[in-house]
């Protein structure tokens, strides 16, 4: 299988998201910074990528595509209906080896509510993938899904997916699935820091210092998650672990049961996953 440090890869919008893979692309190891190249409107964020990342960019998308073998569109989704009219000419034109054919692309698209099917109208020659990666992604501790389109390969998604490694978990869906995974993982981590919020509150209740609560609640939330990723334990068994009976843990679940925190966290998956399908049908 061709690896990642064998494809030319680019990225249409130098934002924070395009920022997190390139910096996981190229700080992993798993490709080059000459294998990697952006593109943006402002000449203030191409300087920066360029500077930080020693990447090169461009301002014209015309000489993204021309180079490119992997495209990552990292646009925002308003944005996209005019990028694809401008993309369209430019992907049909690309030739190989001097044949009239044109160049099968593989897309990857991070816009969120943009379905496989319009990318696929604009770009009728692409083979594309839909990704939804979430903002831990910028410190190296995303969750991502992954649907692939008609004609997408093994091989090409499992090369998608190494991408997407690089900053953190990744998991395969169907495109139908991904609303959830919005309601869920794209969602997810404003849900986690309103309850950081809340244990905090707790530990100044009873007469913690902010920092010091702050500091505790954070690590509590990240070491509870890493214990359960790196265990593969059902999250049940381990909240059984540490309840004795009678002990303060109980006490503390007592208190979050009947308060309905567990049907709170569920309808705000069920929410915001409605929501995520209302979007995309408009």
């Amino acid at each position: 299988m061709v690896s990642l440090a064998d494809r030319n890869i680019g990225f249409i919008g130098g934002g924070n998201m395009a920022e997190a893979l390139i910096a996981g692309l190229v700080g992993s190891g798993r490709t080059s910074a000459e294998r990697v190249r952006a593109s943006d409107p402002s000449a203030e964020r191409r300087q920066f990528l360029a500077a930080a990342h020693g990447i090169v960019t461009h301002a014209d998308n015309a000489l993204l595509v021309e180079w490119a073998e992997l495209l990552v569109l990292a646009v925002k989704p308003q944005s996209m209906r005019d990028l694809l009219l401008s993309l369209s000419p430019l992907v049909v034109a690309r030739v190989a080896h001097g044949e009239a054919e044109p160049v099968p692309t593989l897309v990857v698209t991070i816009a969120a509510g943009v379905p496989i099917a319009t990318i696929q109208q604009a770009l009728p020659s692409a083979r594309v993938v839909r990704a939804m990666p979430n903002t831990p992604a910028l410190v190296g501790a995303g969750a991502t899904a992954l649907a692939a389109g008609a004609g997408v390969s093994a091989a090409e998604l499992a090369f998608v997916r190494s991408m997407f490694e690089s900053v953190g978990r990744c998991v395969e869906v169907s495109e139908a699935e991904l609303d959830a995974v919005t309601g869920l993982s794209g969602s997810g981590p404003a849900y986690v820091m309103l309850v950081l919020e809340a244990l905090t509150a707790g530990g100044v209740k009873m007469g913690l210092a902010r920092d010091v609560a702050l500091t505790l609640a954070a690590q509590t939330v990240y070491g509870a998650a890493k214990l359960q990723l790196e265990t593969g334990e059902e999250p049940a068994v381990l909240r059984a672990r540490v309840t004795s009976p009678g002990g303060t843990t109980v006490a503390g679940l007592d208190a979050l049961e009947r308060g309905g925190a567990r049907e709170a966290l569920v309808a705000a998956v069920e929410a915001a996953t409605k929501r995520g399908r209302e979007l995309a049908a408009t």
